[in-house]
């Protein structure tokens, strides 16, 4: 078993470069497959995601050459195959492989997806979507079978704004007849990525960004070469990173737009921000206030962040509240900073966080962002060193973790037992 060692204590000092956005590389792949000739995508974070993705794509026969962040991917020789068991159960986001599959063959048969285990994330608006665009689904031996004669345009407006459901009907709408209009759709910047990406290989779509998207779709698809964004909450964990150990970082190549719902609350508490171009600068400060925060859909701030953001709330003067409208139990985390002296109440969709020392323990991660919040918390503890187990939590999101943190001037190291 391997462990994330933290001796906390020091600030943070330095720069940290952010590599590209988890969010939109789980979705981008499987959108390359659309494709029928090679893409290349550029800016690609190294994850353990991305790995089983990599699998993924093998396994259905397309060739992928994968070198430190730029991935190609040639899907001329992909052929339609069941997927219900294997690396599919490892990966929440192995269901966007149902929209690309239904769109390129007009059917997929995919198992039920894995990933974080914080919360039931109902594939329902993924399904109505399909159902719309004129395909069959049922449900086998704990595996979705996907199955159209011909996708034909249609208007889907989603009951829940889902990043996944919006990315999964596009895909599939891309190579559908006539057009579909998407309603109540997710706004996030990897919407209007993969949007991007997909335009690029022939698709036409306008909209991505808004609540309501347009594709019309088309035929066939081409090869391209495509730049990943920044990953938003990855720069996010670092911003909050500085501030819990009153450092002062330069977040580099980041969109600094895609980061105001959390830059807005660090300056609230007190924290000194200053933006450039595609780079932010946080400076903690001694004495942070109590601030109430809401995790919402993008542009609020972001439910990935939450997590995180409980620890520095620990470190403040007062009593705070973060309530999360996106996820109502994603409060996991909350048992393992009790371990470590927070002072937290969790009551429905809302922690009552009442600022306090940390002190050093034994803990787990329980999900990828519980992960990064245990690892801020052992960062501010003053004496002693913090112990976390479900490390693969933690790579699942975080490329380079120890070497940036190392870099920044924090004692981190992985331990195998």
């Amino acid at each position: 078993m391997e462990k994330l060692m933290v001796a906390g204590g020091r600030p943070l000092r330095g720069t940290v470069q952010i590599s590209g956005a988890k969010n939109s590389a789980i979705a981008l792949i499987p959108a390359a497959i659309l494709s029928e000739t090679t893409v290349t995508l550029d800016n690609l974070p190294i994850l353990s995601d991305v790995a089983i993705y990599t699998e993924l794509l093998e396994e259905l026969g397309a060739t992928v050459d994968w070198k430190q962040d730029q991935m190609v991917i040639d899907p001329s020789c992909l052929r339609s195959k069941p997927m219900p068991n294997g690396n599919v159960k490892k990966l929440r986001a192995s269901y966007y492989l149902m929209g690309a599959l239904l769109g390129r063959f007009g059917e997929a048969t995919i198992g039920l997806p894995g990933g974080c285990n914080f919360e039931p994330r109902p594939i329902d608006q993924h399904i109505k979507g399909f159902e719309a665009l004129g395909a069959q689904v049922s449900t086998e031996n704990g595996a979705l079978h996907i199955r159209a004669k011909e996708l034909r345009g249609a208007k889907i407006y989603l009951d829940v704004v889902s990043v996944g459901a919006t990315i999964n009907i596009m895909l599939a709408a891309s190579r559908a007849k006539g057009v579909t209009l998407i309603e109540n759709a997710a706004k996030e910047p990897e919407i209007i990525d993969v949007a991007t990406l997909l335009n690029s290989m022939g698709a036409r779509i306008k909209g991505a960004g808004t609540e309501t998207i347009r594709v019309e779709g088309v035929d066939s698809m081409h090869g391209c070469r495509h730049s990943i964004i920044p990953d938003r909450i990855q720069a996010g964990t670092y911003m909050i990173a500085a501030a819990a150990t009153r450092g002062d970082v330069i977040v580099d190549n980041v969109i600094p737009k895609h980061m105001e719902a959390l830059t807005a609350k660090l300056q609230e508490m007190g924290v000194h921000i200053y933006e450039m171009d595609e780079s932010i600068r946080v400076v903690g400060q001694p004495a942070y206030e109590s601030v109430d925060v809401k995790a919402l859909v993008y542009p609020g701030f972001a439910t990935d962040l939450q997590s995180p953001m409980s620890s520095l709330l620990t470190q403040t003067q007062g009593v705070s509240i973060l309530t999360d409208y996106v996820y109502s139990n994603r409060f996991k985390h909350v048992p393992e900073l009790l371990r470590m002296g927070a002072k937290i109440k969790v009551e429905g969709r809302s922690a009552v966080i009442e600022g306090s020392p940390l002190s050093a323990a034994k803990v787990k991660a329980t999900d990828l962002r519980a992960g990064a919040a245990l690892v801020i918390a052992g960062l501010t503890v003053a004496n002693g060193i913090t112990e976390i187990t479900g490390v693969e939590y933690i790579d699942r999101g975080y490329d380079h973790l120890v070497t940036n943190l190392s870099n920044l001037g924090a004692e981190v190291w992985r331990k195998l037992e």
